[in-house]
């Protein structure tokens, strides 16, 4: 039975022998006291009723041991103490079967011993353990029962000793603790009851039950806030050892003092208006760097204050950095065309010069995009042709704002119209004459007092008299069609003028096409 008992408290200790950590580990040195009361297991009943008719109760003899130990952590886990202690190994000397008494026996016993300890569960306020030892005891025998038959035992000597048990402890203070176990011992000697029968002899040994008093160190890795710091290191950096986030920022001290070396008393490092935990886990910037893409806003600003990109030096890729938008320019950092004309605000302050908050720089009423990219005027200059006439204005009226000669119609003055043109020996005019037309249209709209004269020439190619009549229809034919839009007829005349006021030499093709023209003349 006895052996079962051993057995099942070996079983315990192997099942239950796996690493945990609680609030009870960590403390480097250990040393204490515990005293035990005995309860003797050899040949003889020691506590109960004797006989079979169970007439007598014999109470039991109190056996005891006092030990002090010395105990140093191997890991989170595992404890290994040192054990010395002095006792009384005792109890009344009859058998179960027997009312007989044959006196007492008292031995005086010395363990030592080596003891494992293992804290499998991770509890608040207790931590209960599994033990198992091994070492020796000294014995002397004070103290003999009187036997008939009994065989001679040795008096004093030692003994193996395998103490194996069960037990919590339970926090008084920080380093006050109470401990309580219950296990037993095995020896390796038969005369701690001073008696042998010759016959089914047994291993003398004993249960306990034990109640002490542990006193902890601790040493500089205890980590009792589990934040991955020392308490000897957290003492020497300022955080505090029992608050793993000490400077409240979300990150624990050991990720700031370890991991990314920030400061665990401040919870914005860099003083960019961000906490480091916001930095490292939200936004991904450097916690260590208040500017983080370097271009001259600080992280804060830019997430809290300009919603930009605080690890993108220009948020919207318009070439201009956020910096420069926002305190220089004063432009959108986050719209790459502040003045929603059409260029980018990099371009308009790198490359054309204009104002990027302001769609037409110049005021001509185009818009700096259509400028630079459609009409090729000048958007920092109103009249880029100089002949007095506003770009837009010339863009509405449909002149030309790099062509100075048709910005004013001048009285007297013919301005070929390039470009209409009649069926050979016809006043009929080609669909392609239409954009031309359409200018000439534009200018007598855009000028409603003016009247004008619309003259038709031809080459000398036929005779004088009907390239006069060609002349005048193609003249009138042109009138025709200003009228048909909308031009009052009364502010057009014609005239044609045959082949009598040539440009170009008529002996050549391309003289003869210049010729062949329509002009238009203020006359009024």
């Amino acid at each position: 039975m006895k052996k079962l008992t051993y057995l099942f408290f070996v079983i315990i200790l192997v099942a239950f022998s796996q690493q945990n950590y609680s609030q009870f580990k960590d403390y480097g040195q250990k040393f204490g006291v515990r005293g035990s009361i005995l309860f003797p297991e050899n040949e003889f009943a020691n506590f109960g009723f004797s006989g079979n008719n169970n007439t007598t109760f014999d109470w039991y003899k109190f056996s005891w041991l006092g030990e002090a130990f010395f105990g140093f952590e191997l890991s989170k886990a595992l404890e290994l103490s040192i054990n010395g202690g002095y006792g009384k190994y005792a109890g009344k000397a009859f058998f179960d079967d027997a009312n007989t008494t044959f006196g007492e026996y008292e031995t005086k016993i010395v363990p030592l011993h080596l003891r494992l300890r293992i804290s499998p569960f991770d509890a608040q306020g207790w931590n209960p353990y599994l033990y198992i030892g091994a070492g020796a005891v000294s014995y002397t025998v004070s103290s003999k029962p009187t036997i008939t038959g009994s065989k001679a035992t040795e008096d004093e000597g030692w003994a193996a000793l395998v103490p194996v048990g069960i037990g919590a402890e339970f926090a008084l203070t920080d380093r006050v603790l109470l401990d309580f176990a219950l296990g037993g011992a095995m020896t390796s000697t038969y005369d701690l009851d001073a008696y042998r029968s010759g016959s089914d002899d047994i291993w003398d040994s004993y249960f306990n039950a034990s109640l002490g008093f542990s006193f902890v160190g601790e040493n500089c890795d205890v980590d009792k806030d589990n934040d991955g710091l020392g308490k000897c290191l957290e003492q020497q950096i300022g955080t505090d050892p029992m608050n793993p986030d000490t400077d409240g920022d979300g990150l624990s001290d050991g990720d700031e003092y370890l991991n990314y070396k920030t400061n665990p008393l401040n919870k914005d490092t860099d003083s960019d208006g961000l906490s480091d935990y916001d930095e490292v886990k939200t936004y991904k910037t450097n916690p260590l760097l208040a500017d983080t893409d370097g271009e001259g806003l600080n992280d804060g600003d830019e997430v809290l204050k300009h919603k930009t990109d605080p690890l993108k030096a220009d948020t919207d890729n318009d070439g201009l950095n956020d910096n420069e938008e926002v305190m220089k320019y004063k432009t959108n950092p986050l719209k790459a065309d502040t003045d929603g004309d059409g260029l980018k605000d990099g371009d308009e302050v790198m490359k054309h010069k204009t104002d990027p908050l302001k769609a037409d720089t110049d005021g001509d009423r185009l818009n700096d995009g259509d400028e630079v990219t459609k009409h090729k005027t000048n958007p920092l200059n109103k009249d880029t042709d100089g002949g007095t006439v506003e770009d837009g204005v010339e863009v509405e009226r449909g002149t030309d704002p790099l062509n100075a000669e048709d910005d004013v119609v001048k009285v007297g003055v013919p301005i070929i119209l390039e470009g209409i043109t009649f069926d050979v020996n016809k006043s009929t005019i080609k669909p392609e004459s239409e954009a031309i037309l359409m200018k000439a249209l534009k200018t007598l709209q855009t000028y409603p007092e003016i009247e004008v004269e619309i003259g038709g020439h031809t080459d000398s190619d036929g005779s004088a008299k009907s390239n006069l009549k060609l002349s005048q229809a193609r003249a009138d034919a042109v009138k025709a069609w200003l009228v048909e839009k909308g031009i009052d007829a009364k502010r057009i005349t014609t005239k044609g003028y045959g082949e009598d006021k040539p440009i170009a030499d008529n002996k050549t093709k391309e003289g003869k096409a210049k010729n062949r023209r329509i002009e238009f003349t203020r006359i009024k």
